[in-house]
């Protein structure tokens, strides 16, 4: 699952990021309005978690922006005790769920994981596309009833295809979503060729179908 945490206090920012990537997640993270705003105009993501008390522009209207760019988006809001009104306008405006500060890591990652089921897997616990099957929660796939030995990239990598199944995925929007900000850092994507190989040899190896077409001079896209 890919996150944006839109959060200004810096402590609370980094204690989320750090919990979360342990936990399997692809985080990245902004702390002002601009910032976040840039980041939903230039990438997608699964969730964003948002702090709507930001020190450069209210968060509500972050809010506005993200379901114009893109209303599949899950939103967690976080916000104060005292901030039902703000809370319930979130609601309104397509906000998933909220979250009162203080709050446990814990319960944090138990929303996150409840909005992205609701939002990219109808309610389920488990992701299926024909003989595959994907358990987020324990990051294990299975083709029938063999266990494919996946790397978390690779688990990843074939948890983006089946949510965005029949859908052309470019080289560009494959490495952001794996490696999030790391992406910059990048000489080139050719790695992920690699991992689609690695995922193809390993479903096909247990007797699996090779869904991942490749669309020439566009990326890929898995399709039966």
């Amino acid at each position: 699952m890919k996150v944006l945490i839109v959060e200004d206090e810096k402590e609370l920012s980094e204690n989320v990021n750090a919990y979360l990537t342990n936990g399997g997640f692809i985080c990245e993270v902004a702390s002002t309005f601009w910032e976040a705003s840039d980041k939903i105009s230039s990438f997608s993501y699964d969730v964003v978690l948002l702090d709507i008390m930001l020190p450069d522009g209210d968060g509500l209207n972050l809010l506005r922006i993200l379901k114009q760019e893109n209303s599949n988006t899950g939103v967690l809001i976080l916000s104060a005790k005292n901030a039902l009104d703000d809370r319930v306008t979130g609601l309104e405006l397509g906000a998933d769920d909220y979250l009162t500060k203080p709050f446990h890591l814990p319960e944090l990652q138990a929303r996150l994981k409840a909005i992205f089921r609701r939002r990219m897997m109808d309610g389920r616990n488990d992701v299926v596309f024909n003989e595959v099957r994907l358990d987020p929660d324990t990051m294990e796939a299975w083709v029938g009833d063999e266990q494919l030995p996946l790397t978390v990239k690779e688990f990843e990598l074939l948890l983006f295809f089946i949510t965005n199944k029949k859908r052309v995925l470019t080289k560009q929007s494959i490495a952001e979503h794996l490696w999030g900000d790391n992406v910059d850092f990048l000489d080139s994507f050719d790695f992920v060729y690699q991992h689609i190989k690695n995922l193809r040899k390993k479903m096909t190896s247990a007797q699996g179908n090779d869904y991942i077409k490749t669309i020439y001079g566009m990326g890929y896209k898995f399709t039966d």
